[in-house]
């Protein structure tokens, strides 16, 4: 806010056009930052649901098994 200056006059396209730039290079240095951790904990959820879902749907098959007897007359 250093630059703030009430005495300039009318804002212009091109300061607007430069500010924008500004704010919206600091926003992607940001959001690249925090891309990297985000698509990590991700994948570690990821894995972390596929395994879940394997161990109870594995457990629920065993619960549900039918057993089937085959008798000779």
């Amino acid at each position: 806010m250093s630059d703030l200056n009430l005495d300039r006059g009318p804002i212009d396209r091109d300061e607007i056009r430069d500010k924008f730039e500004e704010l919206k290079g600091g926003l992607d240095h940001t959001a690249e930052a925090a891309r990297t951790p985000v698509l990590g904990a991700g994948m570690v959820a990821l894995v972390i649901l596929a395994v879940l879902a394997f161990w109870l749907g594995r457990r629920r098959g065993r619960a549900s098994r039918t057993v089937v007897e085959v008798r000779r007359v």
